[in-house]
């Protein structure tokens, strides 16, 4: 038997393999449990593409935590090869139950729901983590019924900021987008849905019959599935992303239109829109620190002085630039002409604003909200981008596409 990590693990079995790797049947015998061990052969790869995934394939299994995803353990490389080590889950794959015909209704249905919390959470992550292979070799039935989702091989946690991704994937459970290179969470319902009807029909999606880019549902299933679950197949396999649910449990409930996530009217927007809700929080709680920071724990001496010397600069700011200056400037526009009334006027101005500068200063000091010291920063403005905010690693195209008017606009403003 061979055995890795200095006779940590033992290899005692195949479970799988496909284009990126093989995965062995383990065993932890430092931890005393069974694993699962997927290799990958760097100096065999392709491509680098191929490496990156791998890579990528670690990273992203070592950041989830959900009873039906496989549990991370660790990742390493040994003589030249990669190695992903994971929680083995015992089970069934549904690549079997569909060959021999043993799945029924239940089951489907059973394999939505499980589907629907496990996509919205992986969907819900910041960034969105989209699965891209979901198929029924990915998706093993457990000893209760359950439905654990495995394989991230082809997973995807970044949006390229040209807008494209590479295409990977499974034909027959791929959506449409994915030949774009432009998965996104509906694209896993799609294939969410692909395997369902694969395991009701015991057929593979493209062998199915077809209206169009639209697989007939009513003709794969004859007299199989009621209203309720025929439609929530109808909405998953729709090949228009755009009118195509991102969430199943809409579905599930027969009330689709109750939940505004359900079509991907445009989800792109719709994470640009939650980003930059977060980015205006973080900037008002900022404000709120720094106009409250005078009244907090200040000592009333420290406080009387600072509101003693900002009254003393105040009545000078008015004595002189708004008072004296602009006197002077005047009289003597009487023989050096009218630039000096504009420069009397402008001094005037500059004055009144440093004078209402420190009135807010004093109102500060005085414990005063940013509403009663006049000093918000309203960002409701569409033109206002906020480019000190750190902005998420994965921006769109279209997001990309915005930015130029958007820096424009605020040159002009």
């Amino acid at each position: 038997m061979t055995s890795l990590r200095d006779g940590r693990y033992v290899l005692i079995g195949t479970l799988g393999e496909g284009s990126q790797g093989k995965t062995f049947d383990a065993v932890d015998k430092r931890e005393g449990r069974p694993v699962a061990i997927k290799r990958f052969d760097v100096r065999g790869a392709r491509a680098w593409k191929d490496v990156e995934l791998a890579e990528r394939e670690a990273r992203v299994l070592s950041t989830l935590s959900h009873p039906k995803l496989p549990k991370y353990v660790e990742h390493f490389e040994e003589d030249g090869v990669l190695y992903l080590v994971m929680e083995k889950i015992d089970g069934t794959p549904l690549s079997v139950l569909r060959k021999r015909g043993d799945a029924t209704e239940a089951d489907v249905r059973r394999l939505l729901v499980d589907a629907s919390e496990v996509l919205d959470y992986l969907h819900g992550r910041a960034p969105a983590v989209i699965h891209r292979d979901i198929k029924p070799s990915n998706v093993i039935r457990r000893p209760d019924g359950s439905f654990a989702f495995v394989d991230f091989g082809a997973v995807r946690d970044r949006l390229k900021p040209e807008g494209g991704s590479t295409v990977v994937g499974t034909f027959g459970y791929m959506a449409p987008e994915q030949f774009q290179g432009r998965a996104g969470p509906g694209s896993d319902v799609y294939s969410v849905g692909a395997t369902a009807l694969a395991l009701l029909t015991g057929e593979e999606p493209e062998s199915l019959p077809h209206k169009g880019l639209t697989i007939d549902v009513d003709a794969a299933l004859g007299d199989r599935g009621d209203g309720t679950l025929r439609r929530a197949l109808k909405s998953m396999l729709e090949p228009n992303p755009d009118a195509r649910p991102t969430r199943i449990a809409p579905l599930l409930s027969g009330r689709e239109d109750d939940e505004s996530p359900r079509l991907a009217d445009d989800w792109r927007a719709q994470r640009k829109s939650e980003r930059n809700a977060r980015r205006k929080a973080r900037r008002d709680r900022r404000f709120a620190r720094r106009s409250g920071r005078f009244s907090r724990g200040i000592p009333w001496p420290v406080e009387l002085v600072v509101t003693l010397a900002l009254t003393i600069a105040q009545l000078a700011i008015v004595l002189s630039v708004q008072v004296i200056v602009p006197t002077l400037l005047f009289m003597l526009s009487a023989l050096f002409g009218p630039n000096l009334r504009a420069a009397a006027r402008r001094t005037a101005g500059a004055g009144a604003r440093a004078r209402e500068a420190i009135g807010r200063a004093r109102q500060r000091v005085g414990g005063a909200s940013d509403d009663e010291g006049n000093v918000r920063v309203k960002v409701e403005d569409p033109r206002v981008r906020i480019d000190h905010e750190e902005e998420a690693p994965h921006e769109e195209g279209e997001d990309a596409a915005e930015k130029e008017p958007l820096k424009r606009s605020k040159r002009s403003s």
